[in-house]
Order: C-alpha cells, then structure tokens, then sequence
C-alpha cells in the first residue's frame, strides 16, 4: 500500500490566519515593521523588503484603528514574516 503524500501545492502553501492587531512598531531605521496580536504572545515581522510593504501597512493600520481582525499569511506555518494581509 503507497503512503500518500501531499502533492506539490500544499507543501508550499503559506499559513494564514485571522488575527486581531493591537501594536504596530515602526521605527525608520529597521529593516522591519514589528506587529503584535491579541492572538498570540509573539511579535510578528513586515519586512520593508517586501514589494507590497506600504499596502500591507496600511490595511494592517486600519484594521488595529477598526479594532477588527485581518487575514495575515505568514511566511511559514510557525514563521514570524508577515508575507500579506487582508
């Protein structure tokens, strides 16, 4: 009997969750921005490297000033890069 294995796509699938943002930490000498959620005791890291850096942001500011979760992807099921946000 053959094991099954997953195939390609979900290897490399990212992991994403709904969290809720209660810190941003941006200070303009950092290669990143720091952000913490309720959801969990760890900071999380937005790279200013990432091409998408200003949009994620933004939604991530305007979703701690709502006081509402966001969808965030991260670069790894245990990983602290935030990759997206939405």
């Amino acid at each position: 009997m053959r094991k099954s294995r997953p195939n390609l796509k979900q290897r490399n699938q990212r992991e994403s969750r709904e969290m809720t943002v209660v810190l941003i930490r941006d200070q303009a000498d950092a290669d990143a921005v720091e952000v913490a959620f309720s959801e969990s005791a760890r900071f999380y890291r937005l790279l200013r490297e990432n091409p998408k850096f200003e949009e994620i942001l933004r939604r991530l500011r305007e979703a701690k000033n709502q006081q509402r979760a966001v969808r965030v992807v991260l670069d790894s099921p245990n990983g602290e890069i935030i990759e997206d946000a939405g």
